[in-house]
């Protein structure tokens, strides 16, 4: 999980539609926990992410998620993806 978090973190100043395609990518490893732990919040977040970025496919997926989600849980994505953004 580190290592996919740490790669984000190496391309996000770069910007553009190949990191949002990434992020989008991430929050899908959480949604179905291909190779790490379903996280629903992470999933959320990295989605987010995305869709800020310009992914339409992210917020498509972000939606969804967001459907499955309880209202704390949707408030610690939320959190954390502010918090995300802010930092980078």
């Amino acid at each position: 999980m580190a290592r996919y978090e740490m790669s984000a973190l190496d391309i996000a100043p770069s910007g553009g539609e190949n990191s949002a395609e990434l992020f989008c990518e991430m929050g899908l490893m959480y949604a179905t926990g291909r190779g790490c732990p379903v996280d629903l919040v992470s999933a959320h977040k990295w989605l987010n992410i995305a869709a800020i970025k310009g992914c339409d496919r992210a917020a498509e997926l972000r939606a969804d998620v967001a459907a499955t989600m309880n209202k704390m849980e949707l408030v610690a994505a939320l959190r954390a993806a502010r918090e995300w953004m802010t930092i980078h």
